[in-house]
């Protein structure tokens, strides 16, 4: 490269990240060099997304794992601890990350990469708990790197369909109440409806006995920061572990992800004020398969104050008990004025009632399509465009749903003060906002 080529290259890379990822920036024709930390389940989905770049490391605490994606990717240096992967790559030999270990680890896996200023794309949740994805959210900022959370659907035509309806407000009114549901009941049941729910773990209690673990499994290493506990089946592979509070959040964090975005995008939402769960009683150990919470907002812009229901399981909205909306296995409803409606799932949706609509005009579209999760994650590492499902936005939708569980689990309402990140009402809650980690593991 010649030098004034170099200068302005570099000054179009200080104007869009800071100075320290323009140093890493690739040319749009370069290749990034990609470390991956998790290889099998979504990690093996997610090193596909990327594998047009230069994957240069693997890591997988399952030999088995890491063992399948080094065929594909010989070069690859190989790791069972991702500890030992920061610290055996050099600066310049890695510029960015995949990090699609359990929910437990994602903090710890993704933390060495921002303070080393490399750029990073992980899987959801961001973080295991609040506090988590508010250091995350921190050391990303300061970074100034391109960050992505793998909430795919975000990429989809459908949701920004949606957005463009919702944000226009032509026809349809502000939205004062959003509802979503969704029908997957996984989790503390009992084993007959963990049979009905077709539930991939039959258990209401932690085991008792202890199973031989498996030749290929780090059991150690796979328990990283969590409490320490004999293996068994029942917590891997994943995503069995999702329900056990030490490795996960339930549906409420993994799917909540996925289809508390829409809402959260459409409405531009923030942290909730307010938050109430109703249930079964909390289990110490175990997420429950069905229960609902509902989120309460204030104003934004000319936006006015809104709640969001969420239902998971055989919990639904009255809408769709009383058979006033079609029977959707899972979607989210948009109430606007006059009883005007929208719903959407994943592939579709719908303005509701039809006939109200019949004329209906609809807005220009003026969210460009997407040109893939992952690509719009490589382009940004190059370019310094932005993603659109960044960590600043992502750490405020997983700490809105974690508090979804801060409320269930305290068994009380949650009045929630987001910039002391403290609840107000309820100090047996603030137990839930983060947590110890074992021996030996620190988040710094």
């Amino acid at each position: 490269m010649h030098r004034r080529q170099f200068l302005r290259t570099s000054a179009a890379g200080v104007a869009a990240l800071g100075a320290p990822a323009f140093i890493r920036a690739r040319g749009p024709n370069e290749k990034l060099n990609i470390a991956v930390i998790g290889c099998g389940g979504r990690g093996a989905a997610n090193l596909g997304g990327v594998s047009s770049e230069n994957i240069v490391a693997l890591c997988d605490v399952n030999e088995t794992n890491l063992l399948k994606a080094a065929g594909n990717h010989r070069q690859a240096k190989q790791f069972r601890d991702f500890r030992k992967l920061y610290d055996g790559l050099k600066d310049t030999e890695f510029d960015a990350v995949v990090v699609s270990t359990t929910e437990h680890t994602h903090a710890f896996a993704t933390l060495p990469a921002l303070k080393r200023k490399k750029h990073v794309y992980c899987e959801k949740p961001l973080a295991h708990n609040i506090r988590e994805a508010r250091i995350i959210a921190k050391a990303a900022k300061e970074a100034g790197v391109a960050t992505q959370l793998g909430t795919q659907i975000h990429a989809s035509s459908n949701y920004r369909r949606v957005v463009e309806l919702i944000q226009a407000r032509d026809g349809f009114g502000p939205v004062t109440e959003a509802h979503v549901w969704v029908s997957r009941a996984w989790g503390w049941q009992s084993p007959d409806d963990a049979k009905r729910h077709r539930d991939i773990v039959q258990t209401t209690n932690r085991p008792k006995e202890e199973m031989a673990i498996p030749h290929s499994l780090d059991w150690d290493l796979w328990l990283g920061p969590a409490p320490e506990r004999p293996f068994h089946e029942v917590y891997v592979p994943g995503p069995k572990w999702y329900r056990w509070w030490d490795f996960g959040n339930g549906t409420m964090s993994d799917l909540g992800a996925h289809w508390i975005d829409l809402p959260f995008w459409a409405l531009k939402l923030g942290v909730p004020h307010t938050v109430i769960a109703t249930g079964p009683p909390p289990h110490p150990e175990l997420a429950p398969a069905s229960f609902s919470a509902t989120f309460m907002f204030g104003a934004r812009g000319d936006m006015p104050p809104m709640s969001l229901s969420w239902y998971q399981g055989e919990s639904k909205p009255t809408l769709w008990t009383d058979k006033k909306i079609p029977h959707w296995g899972d979607g989210c409803l948009f109430i606007g004025e006059g009883g005007r409606m929208l719903l959407s799932n994943y592939d579709k949706h719908m303005l509701l009632p039809e006939s109200a609509f019949v004329d209906f005009k609809r807005p220009a579209k003026t969210i460009p399509d997407s040109i893939g999760h992952y690509a719009e994650w490589i382009r940004a590492c190059k370019d310094g465009s932005p993603t659109t499902c960044p960590f600043s936005y992502a750490a405020v939708v997983a700490e809105s749903n974690h508090l979804g569980n801060v409320a269930f689990r305290s068994g009380e309402r949650v009045e929630y003060d987001a910039r002391e990140m403290k609840v107000r009402n309820n100090p047996k809650a603030d137990q839930y906002l983060g947590r110890e980690y074992r021996k030996g593991w620190e988040l710094v």
